[in-house]
């Protein structure tokens, strides 16, 4: 019970703290977007920059402070702001409020109450004291002098309810005014001392993170500190819903003027939702709010699906940091927040065309594993393989669908042709891991090994990368096309210069060191000894790799452990060294045919031939001979070993290809 409640009241305090932070946020984008006067002179150009500046810097300390330091600002502000209200209200009712006409007309008429109206006096009464007792509370004032607070807040009202003259009533409400200001002021020099060691202490923080971790740390712990998404997202809301509300009294107000009382039509609505989403765009913190709102979005899609298709990978969560980061790229490169607002709503629209097709191929990144991993391992389950397969058939489908609806509507240009390039892409992906899903589940419905399996598998996944680096070279060239003759930017050239170095020349390369290891690796089975017939059946072992008996041949290293040709050539793919002794597998001269054989625990098979009597101990001899030291090369591109081994299994990560292609064609 008491952890419930701690989770509660922590719970609660992030709730305050984001609300808390929120404001600020409010204020720096008012600033961003306030008005500039040109006619307003140089002193007062120069004022109102310094004041924007002191806004935006006074903003920034207040967003980034800690929980402790934010709440005692906030009381400090809010006591300021009390003993505000407080002046105000003695001053406006000594000096502006008849209470005799307010009481006569409450009464319609009737003296019922006596003359001074004492309902409306002890309701300022009631005002005040709650005013005072919220003031010395907020500021933490002693009792003695919080008593004397409390009789300078009512002590106007007094003045009311005695009938003192108007002259004496305004100069009681001046004074206490001064008392009030006077205290807050002096309390605030008080806090000085506090507030110097709460800067002192940040600095000294911020510095020594710095030194230690760097400044990406620095910016990954504030940011995780001040929970600066929840921020973004709550003020995108905020903004939204308060223009929402604002929108349509408006629009009532204007139809109840215009005569017509009929509900609201479905292009007033339309309108309206619109001009929301035009405004949620404006500035460069809403687009950040907007990022925030689809982060979570994205967050609990990927979340779904996962729990869905049966996945437990931790790689896979981050749909809901890649989709933001994507968006707001994309809002950057095109200047969405500087566009016109009919041409804003477009581009955005555009803009979401191209999230759409990245978030489809993160989730084919998502569900590819877990295929793969349900038809190597021979799961029969079908409630284990639905899930995915309905999925993946919806990754079909949905690009399909998306082009058609964009073709029927749009005519060609470099934006369309963009979209419906990565639309064939992802069903080519689909397809791809959808015939390599058939060929393991095909061979796990023999029960004999299939030796060309992994060829077939290779095959098809060289086909599709080759289709996925050919369509990248396509892209770069429309991204190229898009930047000369249609809109060109700094950002822009930077996504382009990614996209050609991620998937162009890191994928050729790394396609091209796949092909080499393979082939070395056929070399080097090939020029290894064979055994077959008695010899074979003599030795009577099994695969160290698959723990399966050889049924009519097995392939000897240098150092004269035995294994399938098909399992020794799989780990020889991913290294080049001797699975049971680590020692390098190299090819030698022909003298090794003549070696004598021995099986992986070192007994020597009888024979009648003299080459191969003697008895070679196999692993505690290459052990014993200390041979060279492994050399482990990884290779990044083997879908085919990674389906087999299991060495790998995360998702495939988003291209670059979605920043770099998205374009400005002016042509609907």
């Amino acid at each position: 019970m008491a952890s419930h409640h701690g989770r509660i009241s922590q719970q609660a305090l992030a709730v305050l703290d984001v609300t808390l932070r929120v404001p600020c946020i409010f204020i720096i984008d008012a600033i961003f977007n306030s008005y500039r006067d040109p006619w307003s002179g140089w002193a007062g150009a120069a004022g109102g920059s310094v004041i924007r500046v002191l806004g935006i810097v006074v903003s920034s300390v207040v967003l980034v402070l800690s929980q402790k330091a934010l709440f005692r600002f906030c009381m400090l502000l809010f006591a300021v702001l009390l003993g505000a209200v407080a002046i105000l209200l003695n001053y406006y009712a000594t000096s502006h409020i008849d209470f005799y006409s307010v009481y006569y007309a409450a009464a319609l008429g009737f003296k019922l109450l006596p003359r001074n109206g004492p309902a409306l006096w002890l309701g300022m009464a009631a005002v005040q004291l709650v005013l005072g007792v919220s003031y010395v509370m907020l500021l933490n004032v002693p009792s003695t002098y919080a008593a004397l607070i409390i009789l300078d807040v009512t002590v106007p009202i007094w003045g009311l309810i005695l009938e003192l003259p108007v002259d004496v009533q305004q100069k009681l409400a001046v004074a206490s005014g001064l008392v009030l200001t006077a205290s807050t002021v002096v309390h605030l020099a008080l806090q000085l001392k506090c507030l110097y060691y709460s800067c002192r202490y940040v600095y000294l923080l911020v510095r020594h993170m710095y030194r230690i971790y760097g400044v990406q740390m620095l910016v990954e712990d504030t940011w995780k500190r001040i929970r600066f998404p929840d921020v973004l997202r709550v003020f995108w809301l905020t903004r939204v819903v308060a223009q929402a509300v604002i929108l349509v009294y408006v629009v009532r107000a204007v139809r109840n003027e215009s005569g017509d009382q009929a509900h609201l039509t479905w292009d007033v609505l339309w309108d309206l939702l619109s001009n929301l989403i035009i405004s949620g765009c404006d500035s460069t913190l809403t687009v950040l709010g907007m990022s925030a709102v689809i982060s979570s979005i994205a967050h609990y899609l990927g979340l779904g699906i996962l729990a869905f298709i049966g996945s437990t990978e931790e790689e896979d969560k981050r749909l809901g940091f890649v989709a933001p980061v994507l968006f707001f790229i994309l809002a950057l490169q095109t200047g969405l927040s500087g566009l016109d607002p009919g041409e804003r709503l477009v581009r955005l629209c555009r803009n979401m065309c191209l999230l759409l097709t990245a978030i489809l191929h993160f989730i084919h990144g998502m569900t590819d594993p877990v295929l793969m991993s349900l038809s190597a391992s021979q799961v029969s389950s079908f409630r284990r393989h639905f899930p995915v397969l309905m999925v993946s058939l919806c990754l079909f489908v949905l690009p399909i669908a998306l082009s058609c609806a964009l073709w029927r509507h749009y005519a060609l240009n470099t934006w369309l042709f963009a979209v419906t390039a990565f639309c064939v892409e992802l069903c080519l992906k689909v397809v791809v891991s959808l015939t390599v899903y058939g060929l393991f589940m095909v061979d796990g419905l023999h029960s004999v090994l299939w030796e060309g399996l992994d060829d077939y598998v290779y095959y098809v996944r060289s086909a599709g990368n080759i289709i996925e680096f050919v369509f990248g070279v396509i892209m770069f060239g429309n991204g190229a096309y898009t930047m000369m003759f249609e809109s060109g930017s700094k950002i822009r050239a930077c996504m382009m210069c990614l996209h050609a170095y991620f998937n162009i020349y890191l994928q050729a390369k790394n396609g091209w060191k796949t092909f080499i290891n393979r082939r070395t690796a056929v070399k080097k089975i090939n020029s290894l000894p064979e055994v077959t017939g008695n010899q074979l059946r003599d030795i009577g072992d099994v695969c160290a790799i698959c723990y399966q008996e050889f049924a009519s041949s097995a392939r000897v290293t240098p150092c004269h452990h035995y294994f399938h040709a098909l399992c020794l050539r799989k780990w020889l793919y991913i290294q080049d060294t001797c699975p049971m002794c680590h020692q390098r597998v190299n090819i030698e001269d022909e003298s090794q045919d003549s070696a004598p054989f021995s099986n992986n625990n070192g007994y020597a098979a009888p024979d009648g031939n003299a080459n191969e009597v003697a008895a070679v101990g196999g692993a505690e001899a290459a052990v014993a001979g200390g041979g060279p030291e492994p050399e482990n090369e990884l290779l990044e591109d083997n879908d085919s070993i990674e389906d087999e081994w299991g060495n790998q299994n995360s998702g495939t990560p988003i291209e670059e290809g979605y920043i770099n292609d998205d374009t400005d064609s002016s042509g609907e």
